[in-house]
């Protein structure tokens, strides 16, 4: 569990994740509006392909976005999805176990859809700009990844 007091220090945190991610990595981003999620996947693309990050906003009224780092970085927000139907039918799906780095918002929406090896990252209010971001691995590389992050931070 990380606590971050701004969006700056949320968007830190996600660079130091973005900067150990590679090609399959499944990380989806749960918590309310407003919870920092963007933020954090600003910062994670920053990481990850820096020359992308200044193009990241929230997808909500596009359902993906993609950067074209090196792997790709899918970005989806299926908060205005009604369930896994809606995501098989627009193609959404494929996307989470393709060949970038795939990040998820609202991944409930979708959860029977989910491979098993993903890391689950959650955010709640603290304050108007406190965080608290909690990661729940699931699989051996996610296992990784969020430690690696505790090592980092």
């Amino acid at each position: 569990m990380f606590e971050t007091r701004s969006p700056e220090e949320t968007e830190q945190l996600g660079a130091r994740l973005g900067a150990q991610l590679t090609a399959g990595d499944l990380i989806t981003l749960a918590g309310p509006l407003g919870g920092g999620k963007t933020c954090f996947v600003r910062g994670l693309v920053y990481g990850a392909a820096p020359d992308c990050a200044d193009q990241v906003a929230s997808p909500t009224y596009a359902l993906l976005h993609q950067y074209p780092g090196h792997p790709p970085i899918y970005h989806l927000d299926c908060y205005r999805l009604r369930g896994a139907d809606d995501a098989r039918e627009s193609g959404l799906l494929d996307i989470l176990s393709g060949d970038g780095i795939c990040l998820v918002e609202w991944p409930e929406r979708i959860a029977a859809e989910l491979p098993a090896e993903r890391l689950e990252i959650r955010f709640d209010h603290l304050t108007e700009s406190c965080r608290r971001i909690s990661l729940f691995p699931h699989g051996r590389h996610a296992r990784a990844l969020a430690e690696q992050l505790r090592k980092t931070s």
